[in-house]
């Protein structure tokens, strides 16, 4: 059902020494919406996408997904609860093709211990997925390829099929547009529009136009914590963004 909330942070802060990265954040991802997070570097969008994903707990606050608490689950029970996530750097399996990458990611939550003796390519549930996953992501006509022979954009295309491979509801993807020309930003933009009816999306990134594009809601933080979240045309409109991040005077 669109409009459901997925994933929840309550008044989460993280605390380094006495660094405050995030102070008291709240944020919502509803399935049917890309949720952007802006700010300058430093703001601490890398910070609270790490926590909601498991990387590190918060020194307070709360995280629920799926409406469970898994403040204190680690990543990859969050991962087999229905969450995935992207990173900054490429995560792929360069010497591996697109379609064996996307059925080593589908295996990951699909096991079989008991069959040690089996060639994954026996696994007809991860291959199903895999091919699922390449074909929704636009990468049918690469799947045989060597994934360290794609372009930037299409490994990142890649980085998301993986991401799809996993069953996941909530998609948290950490800048996944840097880098990209025109083309390949609106090749991901598409994409990403096409997930978001079954999804919950957070969208870390600093295109500003792409943002604008594609986000539902988008929430801007400065000095780790949150000034607005707001529909997008809201916070062009927004003084205090114009002032702290839009810079404007």
């Amino acid at each position: 059902m669109n409009g459901e909330i997925l994933l929840r942070g309550k008044n989460i802060t993280r605390r380094w020494g006495g660094l405050v990265a995030l102070n008291q954040v709240n944020v919502e991802l509803a399935r049917g919406q890309v949720h952007a997070v802006i700010g300058t570097n430093g703001a601490g969008k890398s910070t609270l996408i790490n926590i909601l994903s498991g990387e590190f707990p918060p020194s307070e606050g709360s995280v629920e997904l799926l409406g469970h608490d898994v403040t204190q689950w680690q990543q990859p029970k969050r991962a087999r609860a229905g969450l995935g996530r992207s990173y900054q750097r490429n995560t792929i399996y360069p010497t591996f093709t697109v379609f064996e990458n996307c059925r080593l990611a589908a295996q990951a939550t699909h096991q079989r211990p008991w069959q040690w003796w089996q060639s994954a390519a026996a696994c007809k549930v991860s291959t199903t997925i895999a091919a699922d996953v390449v074909a929704r992501s636009g990468l049918t006509d690469l799947q045989n390829l060597q994934a360290g022979l794609l372009s930037h954009g299409q490994k990142r295309q890649l980085e998301i099929a993986m991401c799809l491979a996993t069953k996941p509801q909530v998609l948290l993807l950490d800048e996944p547009l840097a880098g990209m020309g025109a083309e390949e930003t609106d090749r991901m933009l598409m994409l990403l529009d096409a997930l978001k009816a079954e999804h919950a999306i957070l969208l870390v990134e600093h295109d500003m136009d792409a943002v604008f594009r594609i986000a539902d809601r988008i929430t801007v933080m400065v000095n780790g914590s949150v000034i607005a979240t707001d529909a997008p045309d809201a916070i062009k409109t927004n003084r205090q963004v114009q002032i702290a991040y839009l810079g404007e005077h």
